[in-house]
């Protein structure tokens, strides 16, 4: 009997054991969404997805570089008591699946056009930051018909760099460099999103400190690594006077990131919106004073009004 017992308390030591030394996956580390994530299968892919509201209009929000569907939940918040708010993980990010493939503007292209088709989405209003605005650039100007109106926030895409400018960013950033960021780096680089860190971020730096521990953290910082390349391999400044829909494009007076001053000493966040103006045939450009790049997360109640103005405002 007393055998029994011993065998049976090492069986659950060893569960106990197995279950904490178990590799977790990244998905199962990120916290919790302000809103139930949902999944659904694209080109074997599982995408994860926030979907709240109501209305005949729906907002469909691209996420930046190193971000995931979570980031827009300020905006959701507000936006869904008129409209269908739905933001998706890009491949490589958040809790959808990561695989080994090129992680370009066209690829998130692609994966988004198949999810509106999926889920019979209507009335699109197509909403991205950063590095998904310039996958929005390309979903609105290979699939024109998926998109009613487009929203740029901080839009990567506008600024252009030489060939030799895009070689030296795609070899001084890799895979190694991404998966040893320390947590101060984090901390830092987190920083640098916003006119002032707020206190609420610290959601976002506590994720990043703790997918370092992810199963599959590797392939995220490819993920990465490869949509930096994408964007420098895939330009869209020359498809900008292509885009038919209705454009806003907001930025933060303070945006750190965008232009990159290093490359471009001599363009400043009012150019780079210039260059919308310019280059868009229909479009308004807005400035949030006391603002960085992160414009949606720090300034939401702003980024809200000009959002629901705009989708509102006649064609």
């Amino acid at each position: 009997m007393i055998k029994k017992i011993a065998l049976i308390f090492l069986f659950c030591i060893n569960t106990i054991l197995f279950a904490q030394n178990t590799p977790k996956l990244m998905k199962n580390i990120v916290s919790e969404y302000t809103y139930p994530a949902k999944s659904i299968s694209i080109d074997s892919l599982e995408i994860s997805y926030i979907m709240e509201g109501k209305g005949t209009t729906t907002l469909l929000f691209l996420h930046g570089l190193s971000s995931n569907a979570d980031a827009w939940s300020k905006n959701i918040e507000t936006l869904k008591n008129n409209y269908i708010c739905l933001a998706l993980d890009l491949p490589g990010y958040g809790k959808s699946s990561m695989l080994n493939v090129e992680y370009t503007p066209s690829f998130f292209a692609s994966i988004t056009h198949q999810l509106i088709k999926k889920l019979e989405l209507k009335n699109v209003v197509l909403i991205g930051h950063s590095m998904g605005g310039q996958a929005s650039i390309k979903l609105a100007t290979t699939y024109p018909k998926d998109i009613q109106k487009l929203i740029l926030i901080a839009p990567a895409g506008l600024e252009t760099f030489k060939k030799e400018q895009a070689n030296f960013m795609k070899t001084a950033y890799t895979a190694a460099s991404v998966k040893n960021t320390t947590d101060e780096q984090i901390v830092t680089n987190y920083a640098l999103n916003f006119y002032k860190l707020p206190e609420d971020a610290q959601k976002m730096i506590d994720d990043r400190k703790h997918i370092k521990n992810a199963s599959n953290f590797n392939a995220h910082c490819e993920a990465i690594i490869k949509s930096i390349a994408g964007m420098l391999d895939e330009p869209v400044f020359d498809q900008l006077k292509d885009i038919k829909q209705k454009t806003l494009v907001i930025f933060g007076n303070e945006d750190k990131l965008i232009p990159n001053r290093y490359f471009n000493p001599t363009l400043s966040t009012e150019k780079v919106g210039n260059i919308a103006k310019e280059q868009i045939k229909n479009v308004e450009v807005e400035y949030i004073p006391e603002s960085g790049h992160f414009v949606q997360f720090e300034k939401p109640n702003q980024v809200n009004l000009l959002i629901e103005k705009f989708v509102e405002s006649k064609e």
